[in-house]
């Protein structure tokens, strides 16, 4: 199953000092991008910041061709969403959404090429311990995410292969043969999913009690 790079970047084992940044300091970085989305409002400006970005993402060894994998999928999103925000505020207000989206996608490329999937994990359960008190469960809370992670790229895998399999048959403008066959093989995921977390005990809280 393909798309195992969807949209952000797998992680990168090595040694340099982006993976020694302390991971409450990746964190920091990338809700400082998506904040910086809201308030930039000059294209140069997102440009400047996007290549800051990128060269911090290439001095972690993650390589560039990872980098173009990771910001790949949300290219012909973008390209649309900018040709609308041309049409209707021009050309430097569609530059500067367009780069905006993009410097968050890299930031957070940075975030999990240069951080263990475990030691981000460990992470979002140790941000949402503070909720515990309101009746929150932080390890389930990222067991949801590392099932997310996993899911999305899964996902996007199927659809990859079944549309290329419906391509070779001549049915890439039939619906049902896209959504139906991506469809039933997601639900499947799911119930597998489902049946493995059972049988961890990790079904629903009232069934623990």
């Amino acid at each position: 199953m393909r798309g195992h790079g969807f949209l952000f970047a797998n992680y990168v084992p090595g040694t340099s000092p982006v993976h020694r940044i302390p991971l409450w300091l990746k964190f920091l970085l990338v809700l400082a991008c998506g904040t910086a989305s809201f308030l930039i409002a000059d294209w140069a400006v997102a440009a400047v910041a996007l290549a800051v970005l990128c060269g911090v993402y290439l001095a972690s060894g993650a390589g560039l061709r990872r980098l173009v994998r990771a910001v790949r999928p949300v290219l012909p999103v973008l390209a649309v969403l900018g040709l609308f925000q041309w049409w209707q505020l021009g050309g430097p207000a569609a530059a500067r959404i367009v780069l905006n989206i993009l410097v968050c996608v890299v930031a957070a490329s940075i975030l999990t090429a240069t951080t263990p999937i475990q030691t981000l994990l460990d992470g979002v359960a140790s941000l949402a311990r503070p909720f515990r008190r309101l009746g929150a469960d932080p390890e389930r809370f990222a067991l949801t995410i590392a099932i997310m992670l996993r899911s999305i790229p899964f996902i996007a895998g199927a659809y990859a292969d079944v549309r290329d399999s419906a391509r070779a048959r001549g049915l890439e403008r039939n619906p049902r043969a896209l959504v139906l066959p991506v469809f039933i093989t997601t639900v499947a995921f799911a119930r597998q999913t489902g049946d493995a977390l059972a049988a961890r005990g990790l079904g629903d809280a009232e069934d623990r009690d």
